[in-house]
């Protein structure tokens, strides 16, 4: 197999899995959509109701109610002779039309009487309209009042609520507009001011079993100001508010259940009367403002884009931003179906989509768990395993340290007691044993470095805090770095600012500071100086080691103590080193709660400061 064929196979891996997992989001987004949930939708379709602005009315439509004032003022339901009384009143007025949507048949008189209410609609276009049920095919005439009023008009205009059927909970959202491609009573009576002659003319129209349905647009109670049968009765009303209008006429005594309807706003038994429901179906139709559900191509799509969106959240994302993701997903969408809704009656549905994110993120959830799972089982092997070889090489180390110091320190004194007898010696020889007792401590210099990353690594370096005059101990490194000095002919000079004494670690702090001044000769040019100064700046202790030498590239100080760091203008030079001196300089100021830091430009020397607390607790 070349390499382009093991290059491509992680990224057709990938391809496959992403391809997987749409596969899987749109088949539950299509099983969801094969779900009935009317009732969920129902619920966010009354929602978007009670939170748009109320729609306007057309104005056309007047409310006439039997209520309470009537019968206090009667002290009984009206009776025939009041209805003649109110008819004739009514005629005066000039209505378009005149619907009844009481029960007619209950209406009290002698035949006389009733002969004459019957004489005085026909001043009137007036319908009795029936709106308990639809009538059976064939057997309109079931309607037909019982002499002497059977010539009057009774038509069907049947009021629904979702009891049987859509959200099953006794609520009225819809109207009948045609049975068998008849139309109904509210399209007839709608046309008188629309002139829309067929059903497919109103917008949100829909086929259910035998009929033509829509949606209503509802309006709050209270939205249509009625006028009590009896001021009409007694001619104490504005016949001009009645003029070229439909007026509906019917019960609102709060004595009946049956009068009223569940709505949109509220599910209370009395929410609307049915006066006001039969408005609210008319101006509906008069404006042609009927809600338009979306179709079921359009659910299907809205449901699979939020079921897949929903996978790859789950799947890619951390949990904290896939939450944050899925619930800006959930308020956005809620706010385009409002939107929609609120400006152009569009009914988008709701219930499908939002279920898609509960469904993915709960079926993919379990999933990813495990994917975690299984990668915190490979990284706890993998630290387990990096513990152990990290653990061995330390025992390496700290071994083969404490085995070479032993022989290093004989190479050292053997070396030593050589140059000392200088007589026997050719020049060629001691130079020789020179560049030995300078390798060597090198050597022990390197083996001592390794010692104590190893004690720091373990965490087995603590401060042993005793009284130290930072001066004195300054000198003392100072004296010991003076041969290496005087090899490249480097001065050294001081500054010391008189100081107390403080708790420090000495043997931790004459590393750092040996390490500074040893660098500074190492990396600076013959026949050039040092500058070593103390003083105390803002209750700390401040010691700088500025040297001439060749100074450090920006891009190397960020990296400079970390550990076995070489900037890369020495990493090829003669001058040779571990990386971890500056390192251990920086942990061990660490550890007594100081700081260490450097100034440099190339060819510009360098100065390093260490800044000590005068009181380390």
């Amino acid at each position: 197999m070349d390499r382009s064929t093991k290059k491509d196979t992680p990224s057709k891996r990938a391809l496959l899995f992403n391809a997987l997992r749409v596969f899987l989001a749109l088949a539950i987004a299509f099983f969801l959509c094969q779900i009935q949930l009317d009732y969920i939708e129902s619920y966010t379709y009354d929602m978007r109701v009670r939170m748009r602005p109320a729609p306007n009315t057309s104005g056309f439509i007047q409310t006439v109610t039997i209520d309470n004032k009537t019968q206090e003022s009667l002290k009984r339901m009206p009776e025939a002779l009041d209805y003649v009384k109110f008819f004739d009143e009514l005629a005066k007025a000039q209505p378009k039309a005149v619907v009844y949507v009481a029960d007619f048949s209950d209406i009290i008189g002698s035949y006389e009487d009733l002969e004459a209410l019957a004489t005085t609609t026909k001043s009137l276009n007036f319908i009795v309209a029936n709106d308990s049920r639809l009538p059976d095919k064939g057997l309109e005439e079931e309607f037909q009042l019982l002499p002497p009023l059977q010539e009057i008009k009774v038509e069907s205009a049947p009021k629904t609520a979702d009891a049987q059927s859509f959200a099953k909970d006794g609520v009225t959202r819809r109207m009948v507009l045609t049975l068998e491609d008849q139309l109904l009573l509210h399209p007839r009576l709608a046309a008188l001011y629309n002139n829309k002659k067929s059903v497919h003319e109103y917008q949100g129209s829909f086929q259910f079993k035998r009929t033509a349905q829509a949606y209503i647009d509802f309006r709050p109670t209270g939205t249509y100001k009625p006028v009590s049968f009896i001021d009409i009765a007694n001619g104490e009303f504005d016949q001009a508010q009645f003029k070229d209008k439909i007026i509906i006429i019917g019960r609102d005594t709060r004595a009946e259940v049956s009068d009223y309807v569940m709505t949109p706003y509220s599910r209370d038994n009395t929410a609307m009367s049915r006066v006001e429901l039969h408005a609210n179906i008319l101006d509906t139709l008069i404006l042609n403002t009927a809600p338009i559900p979306s179709p079921w191509w359009l659910n299907v799509l809205a449901t699979s884009l939020i079921a897949v969106l929903t996978v790859f959240v789950v799947l890619a994302l951390r949990p904290l931003q896939g939450l944050i993701i899925l619930g800006l997903t959930v308020f956005s969408y809620f706010a385009v179906c409002l939107l929609f809704f609120m400006m152009t009656d569009f009914w988008l549905d709701m219930a499908h989509p939002l279920l898609a994110i509960f469904i993915c993120y709960y079926f993919f959830i379990p999933y990813r768990l495990i994917v975690e799972n299984r990668r915190s089982w490979e990284y706890y092997q993998r630290n387990r395993l990096l513990t152990q070889v990290e653990e061995l090489k330390s025992n390496f180390l700290r071994m083969m340290s404490h085995d070479l110091k032993t022989p290093i320190a004989r190479i050292q004194g053997m070396t030593e007691m050589a140059l000392r007898d200088q007589e026997s010696l050719s020049a060629s020889q001691a130079e020789a044993l020179r560049n030995i007792s300078s390798s060597s401590d090198e050597l022990a210099h390197f083996v001592s470095s390794i010692l104590n990353l190893g004690r720091i690594e373990s965490k087995d370096i603590k401060l042993h805090l005793r009284s130290k005059d930072i001066n004195a101990l300054l000198l003392e490194v100072i004296k010991k770095s003076e041969y290496l000095a005087r090899q490249k002919n480097i001065s050294i000079m001081t500054e010391f600012e008189p100081m107390f004494s403080v708790k420090v670690d000495e043997d931790l702090l004459r590393q750092v500071f040996t390490n500074l001044i040893e660098n500074a000769i190492k990396y600076s040019p013959e026949n050039s100086s040092i500058m070593i100064s103390t003083e105390e700046v803002d209750g700390k202790i401040q010691v700088q080691v500025a040297d001439q030498g060749i100074g450090i590239a920006i891009d190397d100080i960020g990296n400079l103590f970390t550990k076995f760091y070489r900037a890369k203008a020495i990493r090829d030079s003669e001058v040779k080193g571990s990386g971890l001196g500056l390192y251990l300089a920086r942990y061990f100021v660490d550890l007594h709660k100081g700081q260490i830091s450097v100034e440099s430009a190339p060819a510009q020397g360098s100065t390093f400061t260490v800044e000590l607390p005068m009181n380390l607790n």
